[in-house]
C-alpha cells in the first residue's frame, strides 16, 4: 500500500468506527509473540525523570516472573520525541514502547506507528475517567495507549490577598472578569493574573472546557474547527481583558513572572494539578498562602474542566512483542506500587482514578499544606475533564498560536484574528501533507 494512501486511511480511522479495520489492513508486518514464551527484552523511550527506578520494580517483580525485561532509554519530550519516533519507525526500528503526550497520538497513529492494544490492555478502561480514556482511543474501538498522567485544570489563588481585598473566588468566567476589575480598582499596581501567549496548551485546555473540538472527521476527511464558536468565545474573553488592561499580558515562566507571583503582584493563576510544583520554585515566599478551586464555568452550575498536559504509554507497530509490551504498559499505569513510584520518582499526577487519593496523594502537596482536601478536590475535578479532539498536526497549530497570539497579546489587539490565523495555517498544512480536508 502506498505510504500516502495508508496514512490517509489510518487518519480517517482516528475518529470513526472503521479505525480498527483500517489499521488491520494497513498495519505493520511485525509478527506478534502472542503470549511471549521465553525471555523477552523490551525497550521503552521515556522522558519522565526517575523512570528507570520505576521500571526496576517491574524487572525485579512481575517482569521477572513473566520473563519480560524492560530497558528505559531517556529521551527528550514534545515534538523532538515525536520526530525521533517517526524517523525510527520509517526505518522499522522504533522501540517497543514510547511515552507519548495525548495530543501526539493522532500524529503517531496516522503514520501507522502505534499498535492497537485493545485486545491486550482494553480491560484497563475501568481504571480511568471516560474523558481520559477517550484520549487514547481517539473515538474508535481501538486502544492506542494506556493513560499515564493527566493535567486537569484548576484555579489557584492567594487566599490571604483575596481576603485582604475583599474578593470572592469566582465560579463563572463572568465573575472572574469582575474579580479582575475589582482588584484593579482596589490595587491598581496588581493583576489577578496574566494571559500568556507562550502557552498554547493552556489555551487549548480552556477551549476544551468551553466545548471546542479542534479536529474531527467527516467521512474520510479531516475537519478543522479551531476558530469555532466555543474557541472564539474563549479568545474574545481573554482578549477583551487584555485590551482593557484588567489583567497582565506578559508570558509565564520568566523571571518577571516568578517575581510577580512571589511578591503578590499577581494573585491568581489558571493552571493545572501540577501547579504546586511550579509554585514551589517560582514563588517560594508564598508557601501556605495559596488555595485551589475548580475552574470557573461558562454557565453557572456547570461542572467541567479542561486538560493541560499529560501523557500515555503506547506500543509501537514495530514491536515484535506486542502482548508483552501491552502487559507492561498496563502494569505501569494501574499497579498501586508502580503508581506510587511514578509519583515519587517522576512527580506525575496519575491518570488512574484509584491512585489520585491514595499512596502519595493521601496528603496534600507540602506547598498547599493549608488545604488538607487538595487531592480529594483534585480527583473530583479530574472526573469532569471534557473530551479532547486532537489531530495529526497539533504542532503547526501550536506554533501559529505562539506567533499570532504573541503579537496580539503584546499589541493588545484582536485575539479572534489570531485564531483565524491558526485555522488557516492548520488547514493548509493538512492539505500539504496530503490529508483530505472538509471545508
Amino acid at each position: 500500500m502506498p505510504y500516502t494512501k495508508r496514512r490517509r486511511l489510518v487518519s480517517s480511522a482516528v475518529a470513526v468506527a472503521l479505525g480498527a479495520t483500517a489499521l488491520a489492513a494497513c498495519g505493520s508486518s511485525s509478527e506478534d509473540d502472542g503470549a511471549a514464551s521465553g525471555p523477552v527484552t523490551l525497550t521503552y523511550w521515556s522522558w519522565a525523570p526517575g523512570m528507570d527506578k520505576v521500571v526496576d520494580l517491574w524487572n525485579k517483580g512481575p517482569g521477572k516472573e513473566r520473563q519480560i525485561t524492560v530497558t528505559v532509554k531517556k529521551q527528550a519530550s514534545g515534538d523532538t520525541l515525536v520526530t525521533k519516533i517517526l524517523t525510527a519507525h520509517k526505518a522499522g526500528k522504533a522501540p517497543d514502547l514510547v511515552q507519548a503526550e495525548y495530543q501526539a497520538l493522532p500524529t503517531l497513529v496516522s503514520n501507522d506507528a502505534l499498535a492497537d492494544i485493545s485486545g491486550e490492555a482494553g480491560d484497563a478502561k475501568e481504571e480511568f475517567a471516560d474523558g481520559v480514556w477517550q484520549q487514547t482511543t481517539l473515538g474508535t474501538d481501538a486502544v492506542y495507549a494506556v493513560p499515564q498522567d493527566i493535567g486537569p485544570m484548576m484555579f489557584f489563588y492567594r487566599e490571604d490577598l483575596f481576603k485582604k481585598y475583599g474578593l470572592t473566588v469566582p465560579t463563572t468566567w463572568d465573575e472572574f472578569a469582575d474579580t479582575a476589575r475589582e482588584l484593579k480598582k482596589a490595587a491598581p499596581d496588581k493583576d489577578l493574573t496574566t494571559f500568556s501567549a507562550n502557552d498554547s496548551g493552556l489555551f487549548a485546555g480552556l477551549a476544551q472546557q468551553a466545548g471546542a473540538r479542534w479536529w474531527t472527521t467527516s467521512g474520510d476527511k479531516w475537519k478543522v474547527g479551531i476558530n469555532d464558536a466555543a474557541t472564539k468565545k474563549v479568545a474574545s474573553f481573554w482578549g477583551g481583558l487584555v485590551e482593557e488592561g484588567a489583567i497582565d499580558n506578559q508570558p509565564m515562566y520568566t523571571p518577571a513572572w516568578n517575581k510577580a507571583l512571589d511578591t503578590g503582584q499577581q494573585i491568581a493563576w489558571v493552571s493545572a494539578v501540577w501547579a504546586p510544583g511550579t509554585l514551589t520554585t517560582a514563588a517560594p515566599a508564598t508557601k501556605g498562602k495559596w488555595a485551589m478551586a475548580p475552574l470557573p464555568q461558562w454557565t453557572k452550575g456547570e461542572n467541567r474542566t479542561g486538560s493541560w498536559g499529560g501523557s500515555s504509554t503506547a506500543v509501537t507497530t514495530d514491536s515484535k512483542h506486542k502482548d508483552a509490551a501491552a502487559t507492561f504498559a498496563a502494569w505501569l499505569n494501574t499497579d498501586p506500587q508502580a503508581l506510587n513510584a511514578l509519583a515519587k520518582e517522576s512527580g506525575i499526577y496519575p491518570a488512574s482514578t484509584a491512585a489520585q487519593t491514595s499512596g502519595a496523594f493521601a496528603t496534600p502537596p507540602e506547598f498547599f499544606a493549608n488545604q488538607p482536601d487538595f487531592y480529594t478536590k483534585a480527583a473530583e475535578i479530574a472526573e469532569t475533564t471534557a473530551p479532547s479532539a486532537w489531530g495529526p498536526n497539533v504542532n503547526v497549530a501550536y506554533t501559529t498560536f505562539k506567533n499570532a497570539f504573541g503579537a496580539a497579546a503584546k499589541n493588545r489587539s484582536d485575539f479572534t484574528a489570531a485564531l483565524d490565523a491558526m485555522q488557516e495555517d492548520t488547514v493548509a498544512d493538512l492539505k500539504k501533507q496530503g490529508f483530505g480536508v472538509a471545508e
